[in-house]
């Protein structure tokens, strides 16, 4: 399939969801009986299976047919054609979408309307099915480079969810419909947040707490509010955010004990502590958060709770950076840089690790690093690194009479404008 701009877009989704069964594309194809290649063609955009191969297909991802179709659904990948809008007539797409989360979420305000089911009625209505794909966007989004790439099926599954939700036809099942909504509000959230639209995040992230709150699930009313409070924390509205995370705590503590929820509240109000300049309260925040490793089980479900404790060295880092104690920071960064990233967490380390540099004046480390999460900044597209990177900005003015200071200035700038 082609995009307008005539390049190719890819099938993220399916690729996705055929490595998280465990099948490699020669496995895959030799299940089906077809070539590797072919696989690498369907995945690729430029090819289509053919419609009596597409049943066999949705068995081996243990999908059904409806949920194979937004598998299918391909993604741009040329920078001309970004998933999150840009264009005047892209943004009129964007309201569109921010139209669907005020349908939907008018609709889990509202008490249960729907007609009751006739009697041994048993077929779900197709809000109640919309959600069956949820889990596999989360693994999409985790492992796309281009996290924007997601946003088509994050789309189109908001409107199944909005033509659905007329016809729920018990509380339970609006229950159940409140509870996939507000894990795809979450994920929309992310989506743009990681683009920094922080407007648009926040309506989604406030969604998600309304509709986990009307489901009574505690966690997932957590992780909204939790999401929620990141924004402040990105625009530096540190202050403005600790009520919100002391309530995401309460309602934490009433959640699965079996969860990390808590212990993700507690590193994120860490960071807020330590940008508030409070040591103490950001080391017993952050002792609370270590306790994850205490858990047994599946504490985490790798959607909307994705908190195992992995993150914590580049969170004490962060937090003891802008506490100005860099003999702690670069011990922890350092550590946190040797495990296996995700390249938009290796390059938020990176950053730090150059700021780290700057605020030392030490301008080799400063260079080396900022390099580095430059080239993985214009690699993913991610405004998450294009803010953390202007966020070096400031610490960079004593220095800029060094002349690769001011190049490295010029660099960053050109990055944000490109954003």
């Amino acid at each position: 399939m082609r995009s307008e701009g005539g390049m190719a877009s890819k099938r993220e989704g399916l690729a996705a969801r055929r490595k998280s069964l465990g099948h490699s594309q020669e496995s895959f194809a030799e299940k089906l009986g077809i070539a590797t290649s072919t696989v690498g063609r369907w995945e690729s955009g430029s090819s289509a299976p053919q419609p009596h191969l597409r049943p066999r297909i949705a068995r081996l991802l243990q999908v059904t047919a409806t949920e194979l179709d937004l598998l299918m659904t391909p993604q741009p990948v040329t920078p001309e054609s970004p998933a999150v809008p840009e264009s005047e007539d892209d943004d009129m797409d964007r309201r569109a979408f921010l139209s669907l989360l005020t349908i939907t979420g008018t609709f889990v305000a509202l008490p249960q309307i729907g007609t009751p089911p006739e009697p041994g009625d048993r077929t779900p209505p197709p809000a109640e099915t919309a959600g069956a794909l949820n889990p596999h966007l989360w693994q999409v989004f985790a492992l796309s480079e281009s996290k924007q790439a997601v946003y088509p099926l994050v789309r189109r599954q908001l409107g199944l969810l909005a033509r659905g939700l007329e016809e729920l036809r018990s509380e339970e099942a609006r229950q159940r419909v409140c509870v996939l909504a507000a894990d795809l509000y979450q994920l929309a959230g992310e989506i743009f947040f990681d683009r920094n639209r922080y407007t648009e995040a926040a309506q989604c992230y406030s969604l998600a707490a309304s509709a986990a709150k009307e489901a009574g699930e505690h966690d997932l009313w957590a992780c909204a509010l939790t999401r929620h409070a990141f924004i402040g924390v990105y625009e530096h509205r540190f202050a403005a955010m600790a009520p919100m995370l002391s309530a995401a705590s309460r309602v934490a503590q009433r959640g699965d004990s079996r969860l990390s929820t808590r212990y993700w509240v507690a590193a994120v109000q860490a960071e807020v502590y330590a940008a508030l300049g409070n040591l103490d309260a950001c080391n017993r925040a952050l002792d609370v958060a270590e306790r994850v490793g205490c858990l047994d089980g599946q504490s985490q479900n790798g959607g909307w709770l994705r908190f195992d404790g992995s993150r914590l060295a580049e969170q004490r880092g962060t937090c003891y950076l802008a506490l100005g104690r860099p003999d702690l920071a670069e011990h922890s960064l350092t550590a946190a840089l040797a495990q296996e990233l995700s390249p938009r967490r290796r390059g938020a380390v990176l950053a730090e690790l150059a700021a780290l540099g700057a605020q030392r004046g030490d301008l080799d480390q400063l260079l080396h690093y900022s390099g580095a999460a430059l080239e993985l900044a214009g690699q993913t597209g991610s405004g998450f690194l294009g803010k953390k990177l202007r966020g070096l900005q400031p610490r960079l003015a004593p220095l800029m009479a060094d002349g690769r200071v001011a190049e490295l200035h010029h660099h960053i700038s050109a990055l944000a404008g490109a954003a």
